[in-house]
């Protein structure tokens, strides 16, 4: 089943602890993880934080349950539920609580917009890549190979597509030393996706430069044949669209920093103390 919500915790909480008895967190969410029948995946499934996404929600949750005065915690990591919890039950209503915009608490509403602010900015830019001239495009992808750690500065990275190369658009060292160089690719596509056909192409110009490394770039994707192009002794790496423009976001590439903030919350595992 998909993840409960928030909304769907708090409310499950009390039930868990209705016998009375003082539960550890740990013990409340497995409770939790059997009665809402999540599997292994389910349970590890991740936000884009990293953060699992059910312990997350059964955080703040518990927050919630607590402010309601639904449970309490007699000490550290423990809970149980209230008289006033028991009564709520046995009525069968729910205090409502405000949770915010969208009814998602404050932290949770930060990392959606974050996320969809993520997605929005790597549209933009791939419109603007597009925008751009071939040869523009070409020096982007070296100065972002560049920021993934190639060579050892921007002047180990050369753009040579317009020099008739046999298809090479860039020549890149692999380290710093330059023990080996690395030979670029890079297809600004309006439409239509990289086949066969261009990886064939390409390893054929890696054969007329003895070389056996190369990265495939584009701003479009590769057919199902592409990516299951058999490259027989040559090590081609290919990078579509959404690749590209996630790296650029990653290595800050065409973008630049606006504001931060830091998100911070309670080390329940700083306050255990040994029984």
């Amino acid at each position: 089943m998909p993840i409960p919500t928030i909304r769907e915790i708090e409310q499950a909480i009390p039930q868990c602890l209705t016998d009375g008895k003082e539960y550890h967190r740990r013990d409340i969410i497995n409770k939790l993880a059997t009665n809402f029948k999540l599997t292994p995946e389910e349970l590890e499934e991740t936000l884009p934080s990293g953060r699992k996404r059910f312990l997350n929600r059964f955080g703040t949750a518990l927050v919630y349950s607590h402010q309601a005065g639904m449970v309490k915690s007699s000490r550290l990591g423990y809970w149980r539920i209230t008289s006033q919890g028991v009564e709520v039950l046995q009525e069968g209503t729910q205090p409502q609580l405000d949770l915010g915009v969208e009814g998602l608490p404050p932290e949770v509403s930060i990392e959606e917009n974050y996320q969809r602010a993520k997605e929005e900015l790597a549209e933009q830019l791939l419109q603007q890549i597009m925008e751009n001239s071939p040869d523009f495009f070409e020096e982007l992808v070296l100065d972002l190979l560049v920021e993934m750690g190639y060579g050892g500065s921007r002047a180990d990275a050369e753009a040579v597509g317009r020099s008739g190369d046999g298809g090479i658009d860039g020549i890149i060292k692999e380290d710093r030393l330059g023990l080996d160089l690395v030979y670029v690719q890079a297809k600004r596509f309006n439409k239509g996706s990289v086949g066969a056909p261009q990886i064939a192409s390409f390893a054929g110009a890696l054969a007329a430069k003895g070389a056996n490394k190369g990265i495939f770039i584009t701003t479009s994707n590769f057919t199902k044949a592409a990516k299951a192009y058999d490259a027989a002794g040559f090590q081609i790496v290919l990078i579509d669209g959404d690749q590209l423009v996630q790296l650029m976001i990653d290595h800050n590439v065409g973008v630049s920093t606006e504001r931060t903030y830091e998100i911070k919350q309670i080390d329940a595992d700083y306050f255990e103390e040994e029984e």
